[in-house]
């Protein structure tokens, strides 16, 4: 093993570590891939950077800017709608219905747009048939990661990996090249999901409460000094006697009180911790007590200045955002001039039906990722507030949202024709998603300064970061060195074994790191192990597209799974049971569907 290939294998092991611990933004590991590359000499600054102007990068982006266009022009909402229509049936049907439907837009729509649409409809349906929602979410999250697998622009890992093998010499895939697999694998995993579904938690209090219309935030409130109720007992307080409203603890300088009672005597500057929805929040007047921000904003007797028009806005914290592990005060000063952080709901919140008490983890109201916050945003920010990533906003509660009909049809006709041309070959997906994006810009359905403030950069630079790594592999060899190795280690073995074993390979790595930088890394070692077989190259680099979304078995290894996990309605041990065993039956049969194509 030369220099060349130690220093390679060594960036992607510190990388790997990255990943996974999360030390560090994914598009910083990303960048910091870039650097070590050009100064290990590993490419030419130019082959480094060619990430930025790879077809797959470009047509990523120009698909996220479409999905923008869609959801501002009420396309989304078309979709969630005729969604809400499917509620009369039985939940025995209902969960291989709604997995076919996640699976059909997710094969054309990003999937965890799809994903939100249904976070978004699943509890307000759940309130109103009495269906369990755990029972739900997982299976429509598999069935989106299934449903995306089946067209070369359901997902950006199908697009990443047909432009690494299509730099490695080989013909492209078409758009439905390998639908038929994936429909076959889909097929099995709805079986598979409906049948599992009866193993999923039933539906209670503590499940999915950031997405109900009612659900109760955590709100600290500071007594004004001016406040007729200074000197008063607590019972005198108007939302004392609420049962919709539980005092959690009174702070008062150093100490605590986590019972207050009702002779209490309140005093300027006491604060409250309460439990409440947003309701029955909004009628505490705002003369006796402010929200509790930084002290220099206590005395100005100001929240929000007056005169400008605000909007309550509900996000859920994904992993990786720069909300995680900051305080409200914190976040205060993060989105100056924005907004102000109003509320925070914990996973490990209790219902109020029930005994309620403040748990350990929440007592310091920590954000920590899958937890929903609750932002009063200046209406002309909302811009703005779309250039954080890795939140998902859940809810804007806002009545006057108006749809542009005309605006409406034209995204629609885009989005059909986008799909219609990249199908049938008529243009290449890259150049149907430019023109694309073009006809939304024609008919003014989406603004640049806006998309350039919501698109999701982390995904654009991780996709320009990891490529090169794949370029760098082929120039020091670095993937036939492990092909080699591979061939040693399985010689002798049937061909098929072969091709499960990196399919295997792929899928366990997918679990633990992202998806796109797996099949990076994975994808060359494919090429060479199938080169030096002397078998059909697109079985193999099939095996890595499948296996790299195929990571159900931990809530790491795809988005829209976090999303799920972060809702508290399930513990990892669902998806290591439930979501083991179906990426094992998934890998027998993907394998076994493949095979089929070994004969040169």
């Amino acid at each position: 093993m030369d220099l060349q290939i130690i220093l390679i294998f060594s960036i992607i092991g510190v990388s790997i570590v990255l990943f996974v611990t999360e030390i560090m933004p994914i598009d910083k590991i990303a960048f910091f891939i870039i650097v070590a590359l050009v100064l290990t000499g590993l490419t030419t600054p130019e082959e480094a950077i060619s990430g930025f102007a790879n077809p797959a990068t470009i047509t990523v982006l120009m698909l996220m800017i479409m999905a923008i266009g869609l959801e501002d022009n009420g396309v989304i909402q078309l979709f969630s709608d005729a969604i809400k229509r499917l509620s009369f049936l039985p939940l025995i049907i209902m969960v291989p219905v709604f997995m076919i439907v996640s699976a059909g837009i997710s094969s054309f729509i990003s999937t965890t747009a799809v994903v939100v649409i249904f976070l978004k409809i699943i509890a307000q349906l759940s309130k109103k048939y009495n269906f369990s929602v755990p029972k739900l979410l997982m299976p429509i999250s598999f069935a989106g990661i299934l449903g995306g697998s089946c067209t070369l622009m359901g997902t950006s890992t199908n697009l990443l990996v047909n432009s690494v093998a299509v730099d490695y010499g080989m013909e492209k895939f078409s758009f439905f090249e390998f639908s038929l697999y994936g429909l076959v694998l889909l097929g099995v995993g709805v079986v598979f999901m409906s049948i599992a579904s009866k193993w999923l938690p039933k539906g209670g209090e503590n499940t999915l409460r950031t997405y109900n219309e009612q659900s109760n935030f955590l709100f600290t409130l500071t007594v004004r000094a001016e406040s007729k109720y200074v000197g008063q007992a607590f019972s005198k307080v108007p939302f004392y006697e609420n049962p919709n409203i539980k005092v959690l603890k009174l702070i008062r300088g150093e100490n605590v009180n986590t019972a207050p009672g009702k002779n209490t005597t309140l005093r300027a500057e006491d604060q409250l911790v309460l439990m409440s929805d947003i309701q029955d929040f909004s009628l505490i007047s705002e003369d006796d007590f402010v929200l509790s921000l930084k002290n220099d904003e206590i005395k100005d007797n100001k929240v929000i200045e007056e005169n400008i028009a605000t909007t309550f806005v509900e996000v859920l914290v994904l992993p990786g955002s720069e909300f995680i592990d900051k305080t409200l005060q914190e976040l205060k000063v993060i989105l100056h001039k924005i907004g102000d952080p109003v509320g925070i709901q914990k996973k490990k919140m209790l219902n109020l039906k029930e005994k309620v008490y403040l748990p350990k983890a929440i007592k310091k109201l920590i954000v920590k990722a899958g937890d929903r916050l609750l932002i009063n945003v200046d209406k002309n920010q909302m811009e703005v507030f779309y250039e954080y990533n890795n939140i998902v906003v859940l809810r804007q509660h806002e009545d006057d949202y108006q749809v542009n009909r005309y605006k409406q049809v034209w995204c629609m006709m885009v989005l059909i024709a986008v799909i219609g041309l990249a199908a049938t070959s008529v243009l290449s997906i890259l150049a149907s998603t430019i023109a694309g994006v073009g006809a939304l810009l024609l008919a003014d359905c989406i603004n640049l300064n806006k998309i350039y403030k919501r698109v999701n950069w982390q995904i654009v630079f991780l996709l320009a970061g990891m490529i090169p790594l794949g370029v760098a592999m082929g120039n020091t060899g670095a993937d036939m060195w492990i092909s080699g190795k591979l061939l040693s280690l399985l010689s002798g073995q049937a061909p098929v074994i072969v091709l499960g074993s990196l399919f295997a390979m792929t899928m366990l790595m997918s679990g633990f790191i992202s998806n796109n930088a797996t099949a990076v890394i994975v994808t060359p070692i494919a090429i060479a192990l199938a080169t030096g077989l002397d078998l059909p190259l697109k079985p193999f680099v099939i095996a890595v597209m499948f296996g790299a979304n195929f990571s159900f078995f931990t809530p790491m290894g795809y988005q829209t799974n976090t999303l799920i996990y972060g809702t508290g309605a399930y513990k990892f041990k669902h998806f290591l049971i439930v979501g083991g065993m179906l990426s094992i039956i998934l890998l027998i049969v993907g394998t076994l569907l493949l095979s089929t194509l070994l004969t040169p």
